[in-house]
């Protein structure tokens, strides 16, 4: 298969030995879009990105990461400009807004029982927060290295090996490939693909039971001189396969 700029990446972050490789890739694409947005390359001072940043905003999430990456003057800047275009958005929202007629039905409704927002306000709210330019971008790119899994699935059989000989994945992106390769494999290639994927599963996360029962046991002043094995940093391993990222990185800082 031709490389692009998805295979070589994922090719690596089948070798890194992560307890997920997509977790791995995801953590690439962050940081990378982390430096993109308030690096040394200054993209933020480039208009075309700026109108980006100012559109689709900030997750409460990646707020917090572009906080301790520790570039103020470039977060200010950002702010600036996206606090410019919410305050002319809202005044227009707030200009036109009519509250709906109250009835006894609405009064007797549970808050937050429906998903969609009652008025103009709560949807243009809506609107702002359900998009984050990270979270965008880490989300396309993920998309695009799912596409080529199943290509090198399909067509190198030493990513199948790594595939085989991998840790499996957290739970999330586990099910994502359980429901892509129905569609994105055929049927002799789903023979061979599920068996695969549901071994590793079910391998990986007996060794995590068994480490993390391990670092329990260590307490034991019984088993004070024995060795920790594997199990020191089996916390943070367990979090990630049940739920993916990687919870004890420390906070990517600007290199500045």
């Amino acid at each position: 298969m031709k490389e692009s700029i998805y295979t070589i990446p994922l090719m690596d972050a089948f070798r890194s030995e992560d307890e997920c490789p997509f977790c791995f890739l995801e953590r690439q694409i962050e940081e990378h879009s982390i430096d993109f947005v308030l690096g040394s390359g200054a993209s933020y001072m480039e208009d075309d990105i700026r109108a980006q940043t100012d559109a689709a905003g900030f997750c409460r999430h990646h707020y917090k990461k572009l906080y301790d990456y520790g570039n103020r003057l470039g977060a200010a800047l950002i702010l600036s400009t996206h606090f410019h275009k919410l305050n002319a958005e809202l005044d227009t929202e707030i200009k036109k807004f009519t509250p709906g007629k109250s009835s006894l039905m609405k009064r007797f409704k549970k808050s937050g029982s429906e998903d969609a927002p009652a008025t103009s306000i709560g949807q243009w709210v809506q609107s702002q927060t359900s998009h984050c330019y990270i979270c965008d971008h880490i989300r396309s790119d993920y998309e695009r290295y799912l596409d080529t899994f199943f290509e090198l699935y399909k067509k190198e059989p030493s990513f199948k090996e790594l595939f085989e000989n991998s840790k499996g994945f957290c739970l999330t992106h586990f099910g994502d490939l359980a429901d892509l390769a129905d569609s994105r494999l055929g049927n002799k290639e789903k023979d061979a693909f599920y068996p695969a994927l549901f071994q590793l599963m079910q391998e990986n996360l007996k060794r995590l039971e068994d480490e993390v029962l391990w670092f329990t046991e260590k307490y034991d002043y019984r088993n004070r001189d024995k060795d920790w094995g594997t199990s020191r940093d089996s916390i943070q391993r367990c979090m990630q396969k049940d739920r993916g990222g990687h919870p004890a990185d420390p906070p990517y800082e600007s290199d500045r």
